[in-house]
């Protein structure tokens, strides 16, 4: 799975322009948790947040390849009444609302909605009342072009892989797959490996495993050929993308 870099160039306005890291050189060479074969987690507690180009607008960065061209994870958080000129997504956008109200010129998307942009798309988001977002920037495979959105809370979970797990099926191309998981208190999973790699951001909750536990707000980065038990005491509510960090972890 390629990463889209060669189309999502910040210089030109495709994609959302970030502001670098404190210490990188020159300002220009950006490279925040870019090795894609170690494991990474971030907690609430881990967060930097950072100004970006846009008034009242602010950025974690979860992960970031590129220096003018990127690849990037982020979660943004805009203040109320703030806004992002106008920009087209040279490699795609994937995005979920985790608080407040995000809207653009095809509508206003509240906490819960999971939305794709693909490659080409365009709009000028916006924000009435303020809102965070978890968004995934040029991460797209050309020929991945649907542009929709779900209102995961609303939305009919289907029977997971084990007692208490239900999921709700969000998108999937070869080489990716995007989900959302509940589990119920005291729901555990079955061990499994991550053959392709997997992204987690816990939603509401507190998920654990073997290796810690992570509450709302946390970000888990499994590489290629790891493998854990996923459990929940309190119960939780988790974002899953899986299987596309195979290709980039190679490159």
């Amino acid at each position: 799975m390629s990463s889209g870099l060669q189309s999502c160039d910040f210089a030109t306005g495709r994609g959302w322009p970030i502001l670098p890291p404190s210490g990188v050189l020159g300002g220009r060479a950006m490279r925040v948790n870019a090795d894609f074969g170690e494991r990474v987690v971030i907690r609430p507690e881990d967060y930097q947040w950072r100004a970006s180009p846009a008034a009242g607008v602010e950025r974690m960065m979860l992960d970031r390849v590129g220096e003018e061209v990127a690849r990037a994870t982020t979660i943004v958080r805009f203040a109320p009444d703030s806004w992002f000129d106008a920009h087209t997504h040279g490699g795609g956008e994937e995005y979920l609302v985790l608080e407040g109200v995000f809207s653009d010129e095809s509508g206003d998307y509240p906490a819960g909605t999971y939305v794709r942009n693909p490659i080409g798309s365009r709009h000028k988001p916006h924000t009435k009342e303020g809102c965070t977002i978890f968004v995934k920037l040029c991460q797209f495979e050309e020929g991945d072009d649907a542009q929709f959105h779900v209102d995961t809370r609303s939305a009919d979970y289907q029977p997971g892989s084990a007692e208490g797990i239900t999921v709700l099926p969000l998108h999937s191309v070869p080489g990716e797959t995007v989900r959302m998981l509940h589990f119920a208190p005291g729901a555990k999973g079955p061990r499994h490996a991550h053959e392709g790699g997997e992204e987690i951001l816990v939603i509401e909750g507190e998920l654990a495993d073997e290796h810690g536990r992570y509450p709302a707000g946390t970000w888990v980065r499994n590489p290629v050929g790891s493998s854990h038990l996923a459990y929940s005491d309190t119960g939780c509510l988790i974002y899953v993308k899986s299987g596309h960090l195979a290709q980039v972890a190679a490159d």
